[in-house]
């Protein structure tokens, strides 16, 4: 497979911006080769520079749940660019998405758009500081929130691929405000709420895991969460970034039948496009400026052209729900094929193939997969146009553009490998 212009590009990427990308894991640092340079989308396929084409597993790391260039999404973004791109003012589209968010995600009584995961997770984070009047956060090593320096402690994704434990630039003081617990342990939350519980203001989970491989929650797990948060006066945070219309139309809390006091959302309700939101009850979200005393402001929030691709989006996942079943069933496929030696974990049309034999429950149990292994198994499939998340911690997506020839092409690819 010829990479010579991807090569060439991040050769000159490289004396401009870090690493010759601008998100690391973009950078293949932990399987190696060359990052590719992609040109265009169609469906469930992307092609590079080069000309090589490969069916993607990634989807914009989530949010082309149907696909590339989906047609109703091109359609409402040409159509809002005969209006204009931004305004630095309020328009009638806004609440159009917000009145769809609601529909489907009853806990979010009240919602402010904002631009980004990171931006949506910081927020809801100040505002439960600002509504409980305390300080301290819990969070669960392996679960990422976006760069917040708070929650850069065991934050999984691209901190785990690439090797960094925690990150400089984040004052001790700071990072001293978060208690970073083991994913799926009910009792070392309940030493945390112990110990601290007067002074916890939130609990903030990846309701599914996405950031160190696709990790479910155990049984019993979430409703734990729930109870120890309402018994202490903490707010229970659902990080929805990735889950959020992708898992279920109304995100993970409707498939595990939690109510959440704040939730943030993103990839999906953007359609491709950068736009997230957190929001939860009214009471809270209510300290929010220019109401309360919490602030928050974003210029671009609510931009135009996001917020007419996620209203596609999410119309079209609400008048066929049965994209979710289709999509499911095309990632079991995929799963059924794994090779010998690998742990499976999927929710829905998110996995991961984790390349070691025990179960994968928590950042320990997830960190020990045979990462060269996996590295093989990555270029294996890159160089038969099958394109999975460059990291043995990053989950990938199937999307109802998927189709049975993509699928097919996908397990046959699978099984040749030899590793």
């Amino acid at each position: 497979m010829n990479t010579d212009r991807s090569q060439a590009l991040l050769e000159r990427a490289s004396k401009l911006i870090p690493g010759g990308v601008n998100s690391p894991v973009r950078a293949f640092r932990s399987v190696g080769g060359t990052p590719r340079f992609m040109e265009r989308g169609q469906g469930c396929r992307m092609s590079d520079a080069d000309g090589n084409s490969y069916i993607d597993y990634i989807g914009s790391w989530g949010p082309l749940i149907l696909g590339h260039r989906f047609p109703p999404v091109m359609e409402a973004i040409a159509a809002v660019l005969e209006s204009g791109t931004s305004f630095g003012a309020p328009t009638e589209r806004e609440i159009e998405l917000v009145e769809e968010i609601r529909a489907a995600v009853p806990s979010m009584e009240m919602v402010r758009l904002v631009n980004s995961g990171t931006e949506a997770t910081m927020s809801a984070l100040r505002v439960a500081r600002g509504f409980t009047g305390r300080t301290l956060t819990v969070k669960f090593e392996g679960c990422y929130h976006g760069h917040v320096d708070s929650l850069l402690v065991k934050a999984g994704s691209g901190m785990a691929t690439l090797g960094i434990a925690d990150t400089a630039g984040v004052p001790e003081a700071i990072a001293k405000t978060t208690l970073a617990l083991p994913y799926n342990s009910v009792s070392a939350l309940e030493a945390a709420f112990e110990a601290h519980g007067g002074d916890i203001a939130a609990v903030i989970v990846e309701p599914v895991v996405g950031n160190m491989g696709c990790v479910p929650p155990l049984p019993g797990y979430h409703e734990a969460l729930r109870a120890l948060c309402t018994r202490y006066g903490a707010l229970l945070i659902f990080d929805e970034v990735m889950t959020g219309f992708r898992v279920s139309f109304g995100g993970a809390q409707e498939l595990y039948g939690i109510k959440p006091d704040l939730s943030t959302f993103g990839k999906v309700i953007g359609g491709g496009l950068p736009i997230a939101a957190y929001g939860g009850r009214a009471d809270v979200m209510n300290k929010v400026a220019p109401v309360g005393n919490v602030y928050q402001a974003g210029t671009l929030s609510g931009n135009p052209l996001a917020v007419a691709a996620g209203l596609a989006m999410l119309r079209y996942l609400k008048a066929h729900p049965a994209v979710y079943s289709q999509i499911g069933h095309a990632a079991a496929r995929i799963c059924a094929a794994a090779p010998q030696g690998v742990t499976v974990n999927r929710v829905g049309s998110m996995f991961t193939f984790f390349f070691g034999t025990g179960p994968v429950t928590d950042w320990e149990s997830a960190k020990i997969a045979d990462t060269g292994r996996f590295k093989a198994f990555f270029h294996h499939m890159l160089d038969r146009g099958v394109y999975l998340p460059p990291s043995q911690f990053e989950a990938a997506f199937v999307g109802a553009a998927h189709d049975d020839a993509a699928v097919e092409e996908t397990i046959a690819a699978i099984k040749s490998f030899q590793g």
